[in-house]
């Protein structure tokens, strides 16, 4: 499929420019997106407004539309998809909003502390079965498996996740397994139902399969680094909420395990206070940076996020070369590229 006979403005970012060029599939999904969030409850189209209508770069249903771009599919199930996948993401962040505790999302309050608790879980249930009914209308059972499952290992990381809070003593392999699930797993599958619908072959379809796990996984650790790092803008959210919720991240990981290495008995004893026992003041966040920034976790975090893009961008390999392989290749950049 060629790319749309439009005229992409230079010097756009790499997420800008996939945007522009697809930007009247993105109309199409977020139409569906707003046809399908409506309902005669009035407080759960205003409660999904809230999120849906902040924005963000709606980034999961791009890989879909430009996943079935890069296969050549002719059809339009792709939109559905794509809406469906932007509504797993909605619900899983209303969900993980009251869980974390958290201020704000994209910018704004956090919809739970407006509506309260019950409503933001209940509203997350129905943009959970929205995005079902999306699936199956589709007709493609093996894209109702993929996302299906993909929802399925969400919840799992996300329970891995908090079962594993406060933990001072986690391994990265475990940390690894756990944003693989809660983060990666959604942009695995978002990459991944396209070629299904395209009937592509499974060496594509593993492809963008790879492509979209190791993209997820990259744009999660450096929003490790960014937590950590000053960048509240380009998060939309407070910064410091992993550190204040007692989460660990792969820079508290690494800084940790130095400070066993090294026999830093007082670093220790601070990650130990302010993670395990959560006991923390106003001047702990500006420690536990500063003992990042020491030890190198920031860097090496976003070392591994690179690590991470290049494998991504190497599983595009099987792809000829052409305007949507090259706005993905740059995708992969720009999730790295966002802590600048």
């Amino acid at each position: 499929m060629n790319a749309p006979a439009v005229k992409i403005p230079p010097n756009l970012s790499p997420i800008e420019h996939l945007l522009a060029l697809a930007a009247d599939d993105m109309a199409k999904v977020d139409a569906i997106i707003r046809a399908r969030m409506q309902s005669p409850v009035g407080m759960i189209p205003d409660l999904a407004e809230h999120l849906v209508g902040a924005g963000g770069k709606r980034l999961r249903p791009l890989l879909t539309i430009a996943a079935a771009h890069l296969c050549g599919y002719q059809g339009e199930h792709h939109y559905k998809l794509a809406a469906a996948v932007e509504f797993i993401h909605s619900a899983t962040l209303l969900h993980d909003d009251v869980v974390d505790l958290s201020a704000k999302r994209r910018g704004k309050k956090a919809a739970n502390l407006i509506w309260g608790n019950a409503p933001s879980i209940l509203v997350g249930d129905f943009l959970f079965a929205r995005s079902f009914n999306l699936m199956v209308e589709t007709g493609s059972m093996e894209a109702l498996g993929i996302l299906s499952t993909a929802s399925s290992v969400i919840a799992e990381g996300e329970v891995r996740q908090l079962a594993g809070l406060r933990d001072v003593e986690m391994s990265v392999e475990t940390y690894m397994q756990t944003i693989g699930a809660k983060t990666a797993a959604l942009f695995a599958a978002a990459a991944e139902v396209s070629p299904v619908l395209a009937g592509s072959g499974t060496a594509k379809q593993n492809a963008l399969r790879t492509y979209g796990q190791e993209l997820g996984l990259a744009f999660q650790l450096v929003d490790d680094a960014l937590d950590y790092g000053g960048f509240e803008v380009s998060l939309g959210k407070s910064i410091g909420d992993d550190f204040r919720e007692g989460k660990m991240t792969l820079p508290v990981i690494i800084a940790y395990a130095n400070a066993v290495k090294n026999d830093d008995t007082t670093a220790r004893a601070f990650w130990k206070r302010v993670i395990t026992d959560h006991d923390q003041n106003e001047d702990d966040l500006a420690v536990a940076t500063a003992y990042l920034k020491s030890e190198n976790a920031l860097e090496a975090t976003l070392g591994a996020a690179r690590a991470h893009v290049k494998t991504a961008q190497s599983a595009l390999d099987v792809f000829e070369d052409g305007n949507w392989k090259s706005a993905l290749m740059r995708l992969a950049d720009f999730v790295v590229e966002r802590v600048s």
